[in-house]
């Protein structure tokens, strides 16, 4: 899937080693060699508003027994419910986050960043889209283990997953791939109560459309990923051409 010179329909195994996810997870833009990830971290939205530090992070299941609230300092605007969402929020801005482009939302998430880690999403649909499109962003890159701990649910999945993970190569700048440019460009939450959430990601680059499915767990007072027993975070990567159905995040 998304490789120059051969396409493949779809693509099994752990979601690091498939060329398909290489390219849907990198995307490379001149806002990250112009320094624009910094002004994020550092505490400045792409819009010059602001963005909240804090430390802790989305607390580990052990440690957080308050089923419906959220960590401290955590608000977001999940009025929605679980209601679909009719559209993108109109608050999206665009942001570089390691060698990804990603959608963030100032009502729908993530509105706390603390290091690698971009936490406190909506507890709606679009937060549940908003987590599943930025949290696999940071698993290439070397901060990947902070990451799981704090936003993968524990269990035999997510042991997998890091055995996996540890046995391939970080990858932090645009300059450790050689892979080709996609972006995301739509969600569709296929599955949604107010504890788990099934989303599906609609990637475009040169060679057409492509989608993926992720699964989440509300949990610690945050969206989560759900890694399958195998250790994969998401399905295998498969081309598509019809894109109807899904959401379009706004430009």
């Amino acid at each position: 899937m998304f490789k120059r010179r051969q396409r493949r329909t779809e693509e099994s195994g752990p979601y690091w080693k498939q060329r398909g996810w290489q390219l849907s997870a990198v995307f490379v833009a001149l806002v990250f060699l112009m320094g624009g990830i910094g002004a994020l971290v550092s505490g400045k939205g792409g819009d010059g508003t602001a963005a909240a530090v804090v430390s802790g992070g989305p607390l580990p299941d052990s440690s957080y027994n308050a089923k419906d609230s959220r960590p401290e300092g955590c608000h977001t605007d999940d009025s929605a419910g679980d209601a679909k969402p009719e559209a993108a929020p109109e608050d999206v801005s665009w942001h570089t986050l390691g060698v990804a482009r990603v959608p963030v939302s100032a009502s729908a998430g993530p509105t706390l960043i603390e290091g690698p880690l971009w936490w406190c999403f909506a507890h709606t649909q679009t937060g549940a889209a908003l987590a599943a499109t930025i949290i696999p962003s940071q698993m290439s890159g070397s901060h990947w283990k902070v990451v799981t701990e704090r936003q993968v649910v524990a269990g035999d999945g997510r042991t997998e997953w890091e055995f996996q993970r540890g046995t391939v190569k970080d990858i932090d700048s645009a300059a450790d791939t050689d892979a080709a440019v996609a972006t995301y460009v739509g969600f569709s939450v296929t599955s949604y109560t107010n504890t788990a959430a099934t989303v599906r990601l609609l990637l475009k680059s040169d060679a057409g459309y492509a989608a993926t499915t992720i699964d989440l767990r509300w949990s610690g007072g945050d969206w989560k990923l759900l890694p399958d027993g195998g250790g994969s975070l998401h399905s295998p990567v498969a081309s598509i051409s019809d894109v109807n159905g899904f959401t379009l995040w706004r430009a």
